[in-house]
C-alpha cells in the first residue's frame, strides 16, 4: 500500500512542479497566471535572503526563470526517474524552494490564501520522504504518515473539483463589483499595500471600547494641495487594490487632483472585527455600523493628512456600496460633500419580484430572435420531466446534477433550490452583461444564441446547454442543488470557510436589513413558481436560528426604509446612476422630476455598475455620455 502511495505521490508532485515551472517561464498555458507570477516575483526578488547584506540586486526575471527551471528539472526527476537517490535529491531541492517561497511570501506580507498552498505542498514533500523511509526501515511508527499524505491528496483534488455557485441571491461569488481591467498596465505591486485602521467594534454602545483592524488602501499619486478626496466604499466582498489604479474614478482623480482612499467593509475580505462569523458576532454587521466606520475613518484621515475645508470628500460606490454612498452623505453631510451612487438599491424589500421581471425584459433585448419563449418552455418541460422516473434521470444527466434528482423529488426545498439555481444562470448573465470587468463573462447574446438554436434540441436541452456553459465558466463539476448541504455549509462560522468570502455575511444582512430576495412565485412566470419569498425566509431561520422569523425580517426591512428614506431621500449632492439592463435598478432612483429632485442618470443598455469600470472603445455612446455627465457633476460639487 505504501509503495503505491509513494509512486502516486511522486508522479502527482512531479507533474505539479513541472506545470508550475512552465507557468513561471512561459505564458503559453495561462497568460493571467503567468502575469500574476511575474508581478509577485518582482517583490520576492527584493527580499531574496542575504541580498541586502551583500548589496546584491537579484533580477526578478532571471530569479523567476531559475526557480521555474529547477522546478521543471526536479519535477521530471521526481515523476519519472527510476533511481531513489536522485528522486530524493529532487524532493529535498523542491522542499528547499518551498521554504524559500514561504519565507519570501511572509516577508512581503502575502495573504494566507497564497501562503497556504505553498505550505500544503511543503507538507506533501515531507510526507513523501517519510513514506520512502517508512518503506526502507519497515518500522510501524511511521505507518500513519502515509494516510496524512493521502489526506492532502484528497483535499487538494476536492478543492479543484467542487465549489460554490458563482452567482447566488443576486450576488457574484466575490461580491457584486468585479475587478477593473488593467488596460494600461498600471497595476503596480507597490500600490497594493495593505494599510490598517484602528476601528471601533460598536459605534452605538459607548461602554464598549473594543477595537479591531480595518483594511484600507491609499493612492496619493494625483493629489494636489487643494484637491478633493475620493473614497471608494467597500461592499459585500473583498476590497482589491486594483481599484486604486484602474476604473473611471481614477480617471476622475487624475483630472481633479484627488487623494484616493478605499475602505474595506467590516466582516468582508480581510477586515475581521471578531474571531469568527457566528450569529452572535454578526450582530456587529450592519449598514449603520459600516457608515459609522466610514465617518470615523474620514475624520482620522483628515487629521493624518492635514486636510482642510478645501479638500472636499466625495464618496463613490457601486451596488450595495452605492447605497452606502448615498446614505453616507445623508447621515454625515458635515463630513462628505457629495456622492456618486452607482446601481445602489435604496428601497429595502423582502419580496423583490421585480428582479426577474427585469431579467426577462433584458433577455427580450436580444435582437436575433425571441429568447424569452424558449426559456419559458424549458422551465415548463422541466415541470413535466420531474413527474416521472425517466424524466428525472434525464434531468440528472443533462443538467449535471451532483445528486440524482429522483432522490429529492419528495423534498420541496431541494426542488425550489434547483429552480432557483437555473434561474440564477440567466440572472448572473443579465446583471453583468458586457460591463467591462476584468474577468471573462458570458453575455445575453451567448445564452440567447443557445436558447434560440433549434439544432441543439428541444428547449429543455438548450437550457441544459446553458447550464453546462455556466458550470464550466465557474469551474464547477456539477450543479449542487441540495438544500440541506447548502444550509450546513452556510452554518460554518470559520473565517477559513468558503462561505466566509461574503456569502454568510451578506445573507445575514438580507435577513436583518434588506430582504432583496429575487423571487418567482406565479405559475405563469417565465421561471415558474417554485421559489417564493417563504423559501428565502426559511433559509434565514435554518442558517441563523429560530429567532430569525418572517416577522423579524419584515421589521428589519421596514426599519431600513424608515431610517434611510427608501425612494424619497432628502439628501443633496448625490448623483444616482443606473443601467436599464441591471435588475437592481428596480429598487433605485432612475428619474428626476418635481417629486424627486435628486439628479439621476439612467443608461439604456448597460448593466450593473457598468459606468464604474475602465472605459473601452466598445462602450455604448450613452455610457460614454454618462461618464461625461459624472465629470460635470463633480465639477459642480467642487465649484
Amino acid at each position: 500500500m505504501t509503495s503505491i502511495v509513494l509512486k502516486s505521490l511522486s508522479i502527482l508532485l512531479g507533474c505539479f512542479f513541472i506545470f508550475m515551472g512552465f507557468m513561471k517561464i512561459s505564458p503559453y498555458v495561462s497568460k493571467e497566471l503567468h502575469r500574476d507570477l511575474r508581478k509577485h516575483y518582482v517583490k520576492y526578488a527584493k527580499v531574496f535572503p542575504m541580498a541586502s547584506l551583500f548589496d546584491l540586486r537579484v533580477p526578478s526575471k532571471w530569479y523567476r526563470r531559475a526557480i521555474g527551471g529547477i522546478e521543471i528539472i526536479c519535477g521530471g526527476l521526481l515523476a519519472g526517474f527510476p533511481n531513489h537517490k536522485v528522486k530524493n535529491t529532487a524532493n529535498i531541492t523542491l522542499l528547499m524552494l518551498m521554504f524559500l517561497s514561504i519565507y519570501s511570501q511572509c516577508v512581503v506580507s502575502d495573504p494566507f490564501e497564497r501562503i497556504g498552498p505553498t505550505m500544503v505542498f511543503s507538507f506533501m514533500l515531507i510526507g513523501r520522504l517519510v513514506i520512502f523511509y517508512q518503506i526502507i526501515s519497515r518500522k510501524k511508527i511511521f505507518r500513519m504518515r502515509s494516510w496524512i499524505s493521502i489526506f492532502f491528496l484528497i483535499f487538494l483534488l476536492s478543492e479543484c473539483v467542487f465549489g460554490w455557485r458563482i452567482f447566488w441571491k443576486g450576488r457574484k461569488f466575490d461580491g457584486n463589483v468585479g475587478h477593473p481591467t488593467d488596460r494600461h498596465g498600471s497595476l503596480r505591486s507597490e500600490a497594493g499595500e495593505d494599510l490598517w485602521f484602528n476601528q471601533k467594534l460598536d459605534h452605538f454602545q459607548p461602554i464598549n471600547d473594543k477595537t479591531w483592524k480595518q483594511r484600507y488602501f491609499v493612492n496619493e499619486e494625483f493629489f494636489t494641495s487643494n484637491g478633493p478626496v475620493f473614497i471608494m466604499i467597500g461592499g459585500e466582498g473583498e476590497a482589491t487594490a486594483k481599484w486604486m489604479h484602474e476604473g473611471a474614478w481614477i480617471r476622475y482623480a487624475k483630472q481633479f487632483g484627488a487623494l484616493c482612499f478605499q475602505l474595506e467593509h467590516r466582516f468582508y475580505g480581510k477586515s475581521h472585527p471578531t474571531e469568527n462569523t457566528s450569529t452572535e458576532n454578526l450582530k456587529f454587521l450592519s449598514s449603520e455600523q459600516a457608515l459609522a466606520d466610514l465617518a470615523y475613518f474620514i475624520t482620522s484621515m483628515t487629521k493624518t493628512y492635514n486636510l482642510t475645508n478645501n479638500n472636499r470628500w466625495i464618496a463613490f460606490g457601486g451596488s450595495y456600496p452605492g447605497s452606502l454612498a448615498a446614505w453616507l452623505r445623508e447621515k454625515y453631510p458635515h463630513l462628505v460633500h457629495g456622492s456618486i451612487s452607482t446601481s445602489g438599491p435604496l428601497l429595502a424589500k423582502m419580496d423583490f419580484i421585480e428582479y426577474y421581471q427585469v431579467v426577462v425584459d433584458s433577455l427580450g433585448t436580444y435582437k436575433k430572435n425571441d429568447c424569452v419563449t424558449p426559456v419559458r418552455k424549458a422551465i415548463q418541460e422541466i415541470d413535466v420531466l420531474l413527474k416521472h422516473m425517466i424524466g428525472q434521470r434525464t434531468l440528472t444527466e443533462k443538467y449535471q446534477l451532483c445528486d440524482p434528482i429522483e432522490k429529492s423529488i419528495s423534498n420541496p426545498l431541494d426542488i425550489s433550490n434547483l429552480y432557483e439555481n437555473l434561474a440564477s444562470d440567466f440572472a448572473g448573465v443579465v446583471q453583468y452583461n458586457k460591463d467591462n470587468r476584468a474577468s471573462s463573462h458570458i453575455t445575453i447574446d451567448d445564452v440567447c444564441d443557445i436558447m434560440c438554436n433549434q439544432t441543439i434540441g428541444p428547449s429543455v436541452t438548450r437550457l441544459a446547454a446553458v447550464n453546462s456553459l455556466i458550470l464550466k465558466d465557474g469551474k464547477q463539476k456539477c450543479l449542487d442543488y441540495k438544500y440541506d448541504k447548502m444550509v450546513n455549509d452556510m452554518k460554518n462560522t470559520s473565517w477559513d470557510a468558503e462561505v466566509a468570502n461574503g456569502m454568510r455575511q451578506w445573507t445575514y444582512q438580507t435577513c436583518t436589513e434588506f430582504g432583496f430576495y429575487q423571487t418567482s412565485d406565479k405559475s405563469d412566470s417565465v421561471f415558474g413558481d417554485k421559489f417564493p419569498a417563504d423559501f428565502f425566509v426559511r433559509q434565514c431561520t435554518d442558517i441563523y436560528g429560530d429567532r430569525f422569523t418572517e416577522e423579524i425580517l419584515e421589521d428589519g426591512v421596514d426599519r431600513t426604509n424608515i431610517i434611510y428614506g427608501a425612494l424619497k431621500p432628502t439628501t443633496t449632492n448625490v448623483l444616482f446612476v443606473h443601467g436599464s439592463i441591471d435588475p437592481w435598478h428596480a429598487l433605485g432612483l432612475i428619474k428626476t422630476d418635481a417629486n424627486q429632485p435628486q439628479p439621476t442618470i439612467y443608461i439604456e443598455g448597460t448593466a450593473h455598475c457598468a459606468n464604474m469600470y475602465e472605459p473601452s472603445d466598445k462602450d455604448l455612446p450613452q455610457l460614454k455620455k454618462a461618464r461625461e455627465a459624472i465629470v460635470k457633476f463633480i465639477e459642480a460639487l467642487l465649484n
